[in-house]
């Protein structure tokens, strides 16, 4: 889960060494937090929260396979 966010979130900005995921793995439910540069918050966020509910949606859709619960936190530096 963790390098599927990786990937997506290092396709949409600009400075991709700036990316960092991070995974906090729980029993039952995950949560991967996801850092990239002041600004490129607003590509990831997308308009109206598009990108971000997208990115979401794959993880929930990838994550059923395991199941297992994974968040998607969009850590702001």
């Amino acid at each position: 889960m963790k390098e599927l966010v990786k990937c997506m979130a290092e396709a949409l900005v600009d400075d991709p060494a700036q990316v960092e995921v991070t995974e906090i793995a729980g029993r039952d439910t995950s949560v991967i937090e996801l850092k990239v540069a002041k600004e490129d918050m607003g590509k990831i966020i997308g308009k109206k929260g598009r990108n971000a509910q997208a990115m979401r949606t794959l993880l929930n859709a990838a994550s059923a396979k395991l199941r297992k619960r994974v968040v998607l936190e969009i850590i702001d530096q």
